[in-house]
């Protein structure tokens, strides 16, 4: 069940919606046309706004349509009825494509524009980029939902995707998405056998899953939230296995808190390692490093190197490639650690996010003496 919306957006000769009267000429041909799509059609209020005017219809099973006339010569039409999933849809996007051409002929359009409806419902088929383009996904069905004591922790189905990980209305990970942990690994162009890491988040555990297969000396996964573990682990076995059934192996250990205090008593400890993984947060976006977020990466990156050996390199995900701006941030960022390092990029796309994602892998900048 859901509440279907259509939209459709109409330009014509501002000359024809400079006025009221203009405006309601406009408004009786459009209604006529309504009423052949939408049944039982009545106008239930009319409302005059700030550069036009706005027309409230209801009709059949109370589907509603708002018509938003601007003075400037643009018309919306928006058109909302609830849908049982077992009904036929009142108006879908094909009838809505053949009411955009009837409008078009009998109002003499400008230019026009039908959308496909959008299914608003109590769980998400939408789901933004990374620069918040709206993107809409197959989903039939929610496997897990449960709010933790820091975020909102989804498992829903994709009929393409399989189930993915979605935390606070975001998609973080599919059965789809090898292709995002191998990237953030570099597989096959990083040595792992033998070699010391530490996690920072993770909770899924497909990263964790992965590294173990390198024949690691030992892994410590630093993950806040068990909800999103005991989800992950029931549900999203295929990326995960069965890493996050126990909270410790022989080559492995999971902790359960807040990955900085790990790392501090790591810094404490004089302890150094290998890799150092931040799968955490995105680069925020925005027009400056300011925020509580990226005041976060920072401290994790300032911390992270003080517990990474000379040679150890800190291998991140970024953002989005749409979203340059904020990786140049992260980039400018990056230039300021104390001491220096340097960086290089990888760049794949990512099915779940439907779009490609950066990938950072951050070092030790090394004077000609080799001294940092």
């Amino acid at each position: 069940m859901s509440v279907q919306t259509l939209l459709l957006d109409f330009s014509l000769d501002p000359a024809r919606l400079g006025d009221e009267n203009g405006q309601k000429t406009v408004f009786n041909q459009l209604e006529t046309v309504l009423k052949d799509y939408i049944p039982n059609l009545i106008l239930a209020a009319e409302i005059k706004v700030d550069g036009g005017s706005l027309k409230l219809l209801t009709g059949k099973k109370g589907s509603t349509v708002a018509v938003r006339l601007f003075d400037r010569g643009l018309v919306t039409v928006n058109i909302e009825y609830y849908k049982e999933d077992s009904e036929e849809p009142l108006i879908n996007f094909k009838s809505a494509r053949v009411l955009e051409n009837q409008l078009k002929k009998y109002m003499t359009v400008i230019k026009s524009q039908a959308y496909p409806p959008l299914k608003r419902c109590l769980f998400g088929r939408y789901y933004p980029t990374s620069d918040e383009r709206l993107l809409e996904y197959d989903i039939d069905g929610v496997l897990f939902d449960e709010q933790s004591p820091f975020q909102r922790v989804q498992i829903v189905h994709s009929k393409t995707l399989g189930n993915m990980l979605v935390l606070d209305d975001l998609q973080n990970i599919s059965e789809a998405d090898l292709v995002y942990t191998e990237t953030l690994m570099k597989r096959g162009k990083e040595n792992y056998e033998g070699k010391e890491i530490v996690i920072l988040g993770g909770g899924d555990g497909a990263l964790l899953y992965e590294l173990l297969k390198e024949k690691p000396k030992f892994v410590w996964m630093l993950e806040i939230d068990e909800t999103v573990m005991n989800a992950c682990n029931k549900h999203l076995r295929s990326i995960c296995g069965d890493v996050l059934e126990q909270r410790k192996g022989h080559n492995y250990e999971i902790i359960v808190e807040d990955c900085m205090l790990t790392v501090n008593k790591f810094i404490k400890e004089g302890k150094k390692v290998d890799y150092i993984f931040g799968d955490l947060t995105d680069i925020p976006i925005s027009e400056s490093a300011c925020g509580e977020l990226w005041e976060f990466m920072i401290t994790i990156l300032q911390a992270s190197f003080k517990i990474l050996k000379q040679n150890g390199k800190f291998m991140t995900h970024g953002n989005g490639a749409t979203s340059p701006e904020s990786l140049e941030l992260y980039e400018q960022e990056l230039t300021k650690l104390k001491p220096p390092v340097k960086f290089s990029k990888s760049r794949a796309f990512v099915p779940s996010f439907l779009e490609d994602w950066i990938f950072y892998q951050i070092s030790f900048k090394t004077t000609d003496n080799g001294d940092a």
